[in-house]
């Protein structure tokens, strides 16, 4: 198939282009920067389009010809930081989404693969394990990033076309993989582990998947699944303990030993986030993270098995991968 790709210098971009282009698809990728377009996909085939999710219009006939359109572009990583974002939210997530919806269907394709997250999954009444039909928790509502997820979610179920475009979602699990140049969330944890800062185990725990298991999916879900279909891909369900002995195992630096109560940990992220709000930067640890942490939030990838067949490797695998190629980008933009 011809395939289109939002945010195709990012973590699940880059490794869905190249899952796409694997399997012999033909693939179109949006990005904001040319240099960083030549710097993650200049070794691969791709035909980049330089565009914004602020402007759909402006990149829209580049759709023309494309059989289908994987958006996983959004305005992520910010959200967790200092400061005010509703309004990006809307205008990305929500508003840029709805656009970059319109155009697809206009321009013919038959399939829409959207990428929300697993954040938008509570538990089960019973606590086990929540699927594609369990709402939220009120923790994960106070998140704004997930609420601009929830509005979108909403709006792609009532949305109507006019060409039969098949509207497809996947949500995952915390994201890591190669090719986190920005770096994500998990990129940073993982800068932060192998220069030795972190100084605890903290509380709690989450899903970890893989991008490239994510993009499969994604790639999977075109072909064969039905329209308003849903899968979660939430990978494997770990500690924060297991997580930093996964880095620990990958890198060989020594992992924390010392573990930080709950209570403490909030209040140290309480401090954490007015000394960023003092000195204008950004934190790594929010009370609100925490919270989502000591929750243990997990999720249940049935669907994806039994309808995709998709299964995961081994998170080992995962820490092992995204490590070599953190250090590697580290390493290379030191040298340049």
């Amino acid at each position: 198939m011809k395939a289109f790709v939002t945010g195709a210098t990012g973590l699940l971009g880059n490794n869905l282009v190249r899952e796409l282009l694997a399997a012999g698809h033909e693939v179109k990728g949006l990005a904001r920067s040319a240099d960083k377009a030549r710097a993650l996909l200049g070794d691969t085939s791709a035909t980049v389009v330089h565009g914004d999710m602020q402007d759909v219009t402006a990149f829209a006939d580049a759709l023309r010809g494309c059989d289908a359109v994987f958006h996983t572009a959004a305005y992520f990583r910010e959200a967790f930081g200092r400061g005010e974002h509703e309004s990006a939210l809307e205008r990305i997530n929500h508003e840029g989404t709805l656009a970059l919806l319109a155009a697809a269907d206009a321009a013919g394709a038959s399939a829409f693969v959207h990428v929300s997250s697993g954040g938008t999954i509570g538990t089960k009444p019973d606590g086990s394990a929540g699927d594609e039909d369990t709402p939220p928790l009120p923790i994960q509502t106070r998140n704004a990033y997930f609420r601009s997820k929830l509005r979108t979610d909403a709006a792609l179920k009532s949305w109507r076309g006019t060409s039969g475009l098949r509207i497809l979602e996947v949500l995952p699990g915390w994201i890591w993989g190669p090719y986190d140049a920005a770096p994500t969330a998990a990129g940073q944890l993982i800068d932060e582990f192998m220069g030795g800062r972190i100084p605890a185990v903290i509380d709690g725990g989450t899903m970890i998947v893989d991008a490239r298991d994510v993009a499969a999916t994604m790639i999977a879900a075109a072909a064969s699944a039905a329209a308003g279909s849903r899968f979660v891909v939430g990978g494997t369900f770990q500690t924060m303990a297991q997580i930093l002995a996964g880095l620990e195992a990958a890198t060989g630096t020594k992992a924390p030993r010392m573990h930080i109560p709950h209570a403490v940990l909030l209040a140290y992220a309480a401090a954490a986030e007015a000394w960023g709000k003092w000195t204008n930067r950004d934190v790594l640890i929010t009370r609100t993270a925490v919270r989502t942490m000591h929750a243990r939030l997990a999720l249940d990838s049935s669907r994806a098995r039994h309808e995709l067949g998709i299964t995961f490797r081994p998170v080992l695998s995962t820490y092992a991968d995204s490590c070599t190629w953190r250090r590697t980008w580290l390493e290379r933009r030191a040298n340049a």
